[in-house]
């Protein structure tokens, strides 16, 4: 009864206004969603799943520090191209905080070196990333979806099922990256998973 009355209270035009902002609204919530700029309340969150098998279950820093969004997009390239998903999410943590920064190259376009998306790979031909994405990339490399797939099978190309560290070594040649991305998938991984 009061929606009602409000409604007419508001008139035609009134109501289509509040009509288009109610729209617009969800329309944005959604799209953040998406973006990993929100995340569902912590009890509203899915019960866990028994982790594949050689994939280790999220720490608690993984839980706090990645989007939901992105830690399942990390897991499911874990599990389907068999390298441990907490090296993903180091290296998408080291490039680009899980696609939070605000970088060149990160959200559109490419950065100096000619690395884009999330992951920072290579997508600028002729550039000193080189162009990894024709070859490991499919669709946007710009879409989280699409960029954390690519860099699993970069490693995997690179040998990470034998050699991980020379796989996160060809991802970025530093011995100090490798340290780091080595370091923060310790953090990230529960439950002693391949690193």
């Amino acid at each position: 009864m009061i929606a009602l009355g409000l409604l007419r209270a508001l008139g035609l035009r009134g109501t289509i206004i509040l009509a288009c902002l109610l729209v617009l609204f969800v329309t944005a919530y959604g799209v953040a969603q998406d973006l990993g700029l929100i995340e569902a309340p912590a009890k509203a969150a899915p019960a866990r799943k028994r982790p594949a098998a050689g994939q280790s279950s999220p720490s608690r820093a993984a839980t706090a520090d990645i989007p939901v969004r992105y830690l399942r997009l990390y897991r499911q390239a874990g599990a389907r191209y068999r390298v441990p998903w907490p090296v993903l999410a180091a290296i998408g943590k080291v490039e680009s905080d899980h696609g939070r920064a605000r970088l060149p190259g990160v959200r559109s376009g490419s950065n100096w070196a000619g690395a884009c998306g999330p992951m920072q790979i290579g997508c600028v031909p002729a550039s000193k990333a080189g162009n990894s994405w024709a070859r490991y990339g499919h669709g946007h490399p710009h879409d989280p979806a699409n960029a954390i797939p690519a860099a699993a099978r970069y490693l995997v190309d690179h040998g990470a099922r034998r050699n991980l560290d020379q796989a996160i070594y060809a991802f970025n040649h530093s011995r100090a990256y490798v340290a780091r991305v080595k370091q923060l998938a310790r953090r990230y991984s529960r439950g002693g998973g391949r690193r």
